[in-house]
């Protein structure tokens, strides 16, 4: 199998298409004017030219975001891993709905295209099963777009979930659905998923199972008890990242939390720090950007300010927020909370977590 050209039972949108036909199609595309279509047409040029590396756009999970270059054969590697773990061969039928961007909408043309799928694609929405009204064997989503998908999620065999975490209140709701759903652990660095757990059909939460690891790939914990990775089959190098687990086994895990202070919210990961930054020049007062759990989102935004005065007006300020147009659509605050004054250290620097607990006791 390789990955210079396409598996004689891909189709897409229910047509079978050629290595050239496909090419066509991306210069279609790359003359429209949905950013979708111009995501796929770049993708699809990029994945049929003689270069055996592809760029891709790190989402942030182990630093700052950035572009990398990885090889062609180790997308065909997850690509393979993901068949197999699942049981999905030639010929299974899915869906598209995340953008070609980032590395899990690549990836899913990268199955299609080398294992033979049957793939249908729509605009990356909310609810992406109100399009077509038709069975898949299997597609992907974030948590916000299954949240969003219930009343239809039936229509879908076996579904990754990923990009954010799964709140309890939309846990509660699949569990007695009939598809099949699987929680991922996935990075831009490891190509996608590299461990997954049925989250679905359970009696209890507590009965969650560890995450068990896809073939050729190894795990360790550093003194942080932050995940190592060791996948050589998908990255040159091992992965240390910032996210805390217990080790069950040598192949199974549970993820405990974070230990940098990324907002994950619908799946898009945030950087307080970078936000704090953009809008540093419109606030006089002192503030932070924080994340705090959401039925939603997983996780949303908020803004803590360090204010006293009682006509003070957040609606005002969100607007002036939203119209020094610095920050992009996600990165605008859900929520502005005030408290009077910030909880501090002896040095005057600000304990950001227990302003916040103290914050959130006053909305409760």
């Amino acid at each position: 199998m390789s990955y210079e050209k396409n598996h004689p039972s891909f189709k897409w949108q229910g047509k079978k298409l050629t290595k050239e036909e496909i090419l066509q199609l991306a210069e279609e595309f790359s003359h429209s004017k949905e950013k979708h279509l111009q995501e796929i047409a770049d993708f699809f040029k990029a994945w049929f030219n003689e270069d055996h590396l592809i760029e891709v756009q790190t989402s942030g999970s182990t630093g700052k975001p950035k572009k990398m270059k990885v090889k062609k054969q180790y997308m065909l590697n997850s690509a393979l891993a993901t068949k197999d773990f699942f049981d999905l061969p030639e010929k299974t039928t899915a869906l598209l709905c995340l953008p070609a961007t980032y590395i899990a909408g690549k990836l899913m043309i990268v199955r299609a295209i080398c294992l033979g799928w049957e793939l249908d694609f729509v605009k990356p929405q909310a609810n992406p099963l109100a399009v077509h009204q038709k069975k898949y064997d299997f597609s992907a989503f974030t948590p916000y777009q299954l949240n969003h998908s219930l009343e239809n999620i039936d229509l879908v065999k076996k579904l990754m979930v990923g990009g954010g975490a799964v709140s309890k209140a939309l846990w509660e709701k699949i569990q007695n659905v009939s598809t099949e759903i699987f929680e991922t652990y996935a990075m831009t660095e490891t190509l996608t998923h590299i461990a997954a757990r049925k989250i679905n059909h359970l009696e209890k939460e507590e009965n969650l199972p560890a995450f068990q690891l896809l073939k050729d790939v190894e795990i360790d914990i550093d003194n942080r008890s932050c995940l190592i990775i060791k996948a050589p089959k998908v990255s040159d190098e091992i992965i240390y990242t910032n996210d805390i687990v217990e080790l069950k086994n040598a192949t199974s895990f549970y993820l405990k939390g974070r230990f940098d202070h990324i907002i994950n919210s619908g799946g898009v990961k945030i950087s307080p720090e970078e936000v704090e930054s953009k809008i540093s020049k419109l606030i006089k007062n002192r503030f932070f950007i924080a994340g705090i759990p959401d039925d939603d989102l997983g996780e949303k935004l908020i803004l803590i300010l360090e204010n006293s005065d009682d006509n003070f007006s957040k609606e005002d300020l969100k607007e002036r927020i939203i119209k020094a147009e610095v920050l992009d659509k996600y990165e605008i605050p859900k929520e502005i909370y005030t408290i009077s004054k910030f909880s501090e250290t002896h040095s005057g620097k600000i304990k950001q977590s227990e302003t916040l607990k103290n914050v959130l006791k006053k909305t409760e």
